[in-house]
């Protein structure tokens, strides 16, 4: 059997590795998806995302948790409508239309967040998130202390410059700036729920603030407008979750026993947004215990247009060319269906016992 895979890597912690090395991977062994942040990195996941909840959890039964970050909240919003397929397909038409002028300020660009939000998810569609079978809608998000709570451009500028000089020192340190924020389907406690390297605030997610929710995973400091007066939740400014949970470094599992599903965009694991440039900050060992993560091989990145995967940087690439924009992000996404193909034929063949890898950059 052939033990490489040319467009998918698929890295796992160690329980994770032992269980899969040994048994395989089947959907009923999987209890958390998660779902990083990233903006337009996730185009890549496109096929695979569509794969996943569409054709291999088709006839799952148990509770099964989407953790989403973001951009990955965003995804599985539409996975977690009743047509999957339909739902990925409007949330990607929205997504690819994206139109800015030459300097786009923070309102602008969160009226064109809402935009898009508001081009896959109406109120049936929310009832269908929060009522969905077996999937569990939980989205993270911050809540700004302070110091980042104002929108004018130079106090948060301040702001988070302190903010990153203090998480230079200690990622724990964050805590002075901002609290995670859990917005989760109260139907189920999640597994994660006794996370707490971090001050938490839980918030059920109702029909009248998932939207909300969404919004402020979203909502990247300075680039956009934080979101305020979200019901059910303390008083506050929400900001994206990315902040702290960029890749997220947490106990997805807490007591339990079971895979954690993570389709990625990277082979490794950045714990928090202000961490990218931190080359020593690796996610804890015991966090990944459970993780497998199933990313793009550099083979395959290479075999993309401009070598890369889509990043917000592409915005300033291809300023004043949108249709070029949304023709090289259409090709990524076309290309990504060898994901979708490579990930069911490892996992329905058995193939992926002899694919798997020890996780690699982990403290």
């Amino acid at each position: 059997m052939n033990s490489s895979s040319e467009n998918l890597e698929f890295l796992a912690g160690k329980k994770a590795f032992l269980k899969i090395k040994e048994e395989g991977l089947k959907p009923e062994m999987v209890k958390v998806i998660a779902g990083a942040a990233g903006g337009p990195k996730w185009l890549v996941l496109n096929h695979l995302d569509r794969v996943i909840f569409s054709s291999w959890l088709k006839n799952r039964k148990k509770p099964l948790f989407l953790l989403g970050s973001s951009i990955g909240a965003w995804r599985f919003a539409a996975a977690s409508q009743n047509n999957h397929q339909k739902a990925i397909d409007r949330f990607q038409a929205a997504y690819l239309d994206q139109r800015y002028n030459s300097n786009p300020g923070p309102e602008e660009v969160t009226l064109e967040t809402k935009r898009i939000m508001n081009g896959f998810i109406d109120d049936r569609k929310i009832n269908e998130i929060l009522h969905h079978p077996y999937m569990r809608m939980n989205i993270m998000a911050v809540r700004s202390k302070w110091s980042v709570s104002s929108d004018k451009r130079l106090f948060l500028a301040f702001g988070l410059l302190a903010a990153m000089l203090f998480n230079i020192i200690g990622r724990r340190l964050l805590r002075f700036f901002f609290e995670r924020a859990l917005f989760y389907d109260e139907r189920t406690i999640p597994p994660f729920w006794a996370m707490d390297d971090f001050p938490i605030r839980r918030i059920p997610l109702k029909t009248n603030n998932i939207k909300k929710a969404l919004l402020s995973s979203g909502s990247i400091p300075i680039i956009m407008s934080g979101v305020d007066n979200i019901a059910h939740a303390p008083k506050g400014v929400y900001r994206d979750g990315g902040v702290i949970d960029y890749h997220m470094d947490l106990p997805f599992m807490g007591q339990e026993e079971g895979i954690v599903l993570f389709p990625h965009y990277k082979d490794l694991i950045i714990p928090g947004w202000l961490d990218k440039k931190l080359f020593w900050r690796k996610p804890s060992l015991s966090n990944m215990d459970h993780v497998l993560l199933i990313a793009p091989s550099k083979t395959f990145i290479q075999s993309l247009p401009r070598k890369k995967i889509p990043d917000r940087h592409d915005f300033w690439h291809f300023k004043g060319r949108d249709t070029e924009r949304m023709e090289y992000w259409q090709t990524v996404i076309k290309k990504s269906e060898r994901l979708g193909h490579e990930f069911i034929e490892a996992v329905e063949t058995g193939k992926i016992r002899k694919l798997i890898k020890p996780m690699r950059c982990v403290k």
